[in-house]
């Protein structure tokens, strides 16, 4: 397999592969299924719960769960940065957007769509404290638990993954494969 970068330059030749499927989108579609039930389940019809995806890579996660609800909801969006560029983090999370609307008072559940070394989801917890929700809980698509740096509660894991880089399913690399249908894999180059 040639180097992601490589493949990036290629893009347009029939002849190279897409990334390998990690988790399939029948898998993730049926994972999702299962989530919204659980979170539908845990917050009950009279709970006031905002959404609050983490942008960008959530997006797609975020809009699937929330179709798959059975409980009022509204949405609300976020955007910090870990990753200056290219692979490797950088472990100073620097937040880009901060929620737009009140959450005081409102049971908040933050949608991310991986958790690795929890610093991100650390900062996320920390600073919407600061809004004064009712409470504040975590959902997560993909876990790489082994990359752990900081022990942060994740509420609701879709999948636990190994210290792969993934794409797709709104995650990226270069901001390359984020509307893959599935999680395939990589090997970016920095």
């Amino acid at each position: 397999m040639l180097p992601y970068r490589n493949r990036v330059a290629q893009v347009d030749t029939v002849s190279e592969p897409s990334p390998p499927v990690l988790i399939s989108a029948a898998d993730i579609q049926q994972r999702v299924g299962e989530l919204a039930q659980q979170i539908s389940a845990d917050y009950g019809s009279d709970t006031n719960l905002v959404m609050v995806g983490v942008l960008k890579g959530s997006f797609i996660f975020l809009a699937d769960l929330s179709r798959a609800l059975s409980i009022p909801r509204t949405i609300e969006f976020i955007a910090v940065s870990s990753y200056e560029s290219g692979s490797v983090s950088s472990g100073a999370v620097r937040l880009v957007m901060d929620v737009r609307g009140n959450i005081e008072d409102r049971h908040v559940l933050i949608v991310e769509d991986i958790v690795d070394t929890g610093h991100t989801l650390k900062y996320l917890i920390d600073l919407l404290k600061s809004h004064r929700p009712a409470s504040i809980r975590t959902c997560t698509l993909l876990h790489k638990a082994e990359r752990a740096e900081v022990d942060v509660p994740i509420d609701y894991i879709g999948f636990n993954i190994g210290d792969e880089w993934v794409v797709g399913y709104g995650l990226d690399y270069a901001e390359q494969d984020r509307t893959l249908p599935y999680i395939g894999t990589i090997e970016p180059v920095d």
